[in-house]
């Protein structure tokens, strides 16, 4: 038996922030992250229509990015102490994820980070609160997903909090609020929602329910993303619809082992004065783990009917495998993002030295691969993986070089 959970209502196009109008309540806190809400007026829109709509609303704000395991126990205090019986995070998946841990809190008190981490084993929520995300970037698309990612930088590592539990009650898509993103962002994200919608393609858990979702959403990012990047507001809308759905796709159809890479990596170099910006690392890691996973003759199959579905061409399916490790390649080139760790500079782009030295990253690298091989989205990929193997993967994918195993 599968189970197939989305938000109840999912309110999308300009103007969907008008729903928190509608919401019935007494009490609401809203989750928010940095200054771009606040900037451009949407968090004051959003305290406004909770306000219309008759409840007192408390704010939490200053929600990081790469939230931690301190910012969720501090936020679910204020729960606590408040009461409130509607969260609405509003921003980037950052807030929003945060927010869904702090949920866990608010309404178990009991329970421990260590608990959360329990790949579909939290408790019933709702108790006390519903849960409203509104996605301010198009690419997490936590606003409709049953994840959450939390950094616990006392060991430098992003845990993946995986339960249909914290799937939102309502998520607003609302383009308006996309057009916020700076340049890179829209690249970063964008090649998130990619790799999501691929992974989830791909995945062992894919269904005839996830397929149509993550199909309709690579052709629309491989369509619509470059020109996004490059000012076109009415291709940023569609973007913010594209990231949707792949997040509809992989959140019943699950993920595979370029976000487990991505966890792995992201803060394991924070050291050295940066993070690996997890949709950057989505998008240098998903060609070599492409060509690795195209070993199974299965997952073969699935990303040649990707490529003819995006109509790259090819005679066979081995043709169809190159042009399209080729284009997302290209994508990353457009998107001014690295193909590989030892070319990632501090500030994400492309440089001759990255951020991240050779010797740290031999130092570091079975402790990464043994972490990556644990996390909760390996056991979807469509190939399985040894520590072993994922050494040898991370490395092509801090030198560039070919996947030949």
């Amino acid at each position: 038996m599968r189970r197939f959970t989305l938000p109840r209502d999912i309110y999308h196009g300009e103007g969907a922030l008008e729903a928190l109008k509608d919401f019935q309540g007494k009490k609401a806190v809203v989750c928010v992250g940095g200054g771009s809400m606040k900037k451009f007026g949407f968090l004051d829109k959003a305290v406004e229509y909770l306000k219309s709509a008759g409840m007192e609303v408390r704010i939490i704000d200053g929600i990081e990015p790469d939230p931690s395991v301190e910012t969720v126990m501090r936020g679910a205090a204020v729960m606590q102490e408040f009461q409130p019986d509607w969260i609405v995070a509003i921003g980037g998946g950052s807030p929003i994820d945060a927010a869904k841990a702090m949920w866990i809190k608010y309404e178990h008190p009991e329970t421990t980070f260590e608990d959360m981490c329990k790949v579909f084993g939290l408790p019933k929520l709702r108790t006390k609160a519903r849960f409203c995300a509104v996605s301010s970037t198009s690419g997490t698309a936590t606003e409709v997903t049953a994840f959450s990612v939390i950094t616990d930088y006392s060991k430098g590592i992003k845990y993946p909090l995986a339960d249909f539990e914290i799937t939102p009650d309502v998520a607003i898509v609302d383009p308006a609020l996309a057009h916020t993103m700076p340049q890179k962002l829209v690249a970063h994200t964008g090649m998130d929602a990619m790799t999501h919608a691929v992974e989830a393609y791909v995945s062992t858990a894919a269904t005839d329910y996830t397929d149509p979702l993550a199909m309709a959403a690579i052709k629309m990012i491989k369509r619509d993303l470059v020109a996004s990047y490059d000012g076109n507001m009415e291709k940023r809308n569609s973007m913010h619809d594209a990231q949707c759905l792949a997040g509809m796709a992989f959140s019943n159809g699950l993920l595979g082992i370029v976000h487990s890479m991505a966890h792995k990596t992201g803060a394991a170099f924070a050291d050295y004065g940066a993070h690996i910006i997890h949709g950057a690392a989505n998008a240098m890691y998903l060609p070599k783990v492409i060509a690795f996973n195209a070993k199974n003759p299965a997952a073969l199959k699935r990303y040649a009917e990707i490529a003819d579905a995006l109509s790259l061409g090819g005679s066979s399916d081995e043709e169809k495998l190159a042009l399209l490790i080729g284009t997302l390649r290209q994508m990353n080139d457009a998107l001014n993002i690295p193909q590989c760790i030892k070319n990632y500079g501090a500030d994400s782009y492309p440089c001759e030295n990255g951020f991240v030295p050779e010797a740290v990253f031999r130092e570091r690298l079975h402790d990464i691969a043994v972490n990556a091989v644990a996390d909760a989205c390996t056991g979807s990929n469509p190939r399985p993986i040894n520590a072993d193997e994922m050494e040898k993967l991370l490395l092509c994918c801090y030198f560039d070089t070919e996947v030949d195993f």
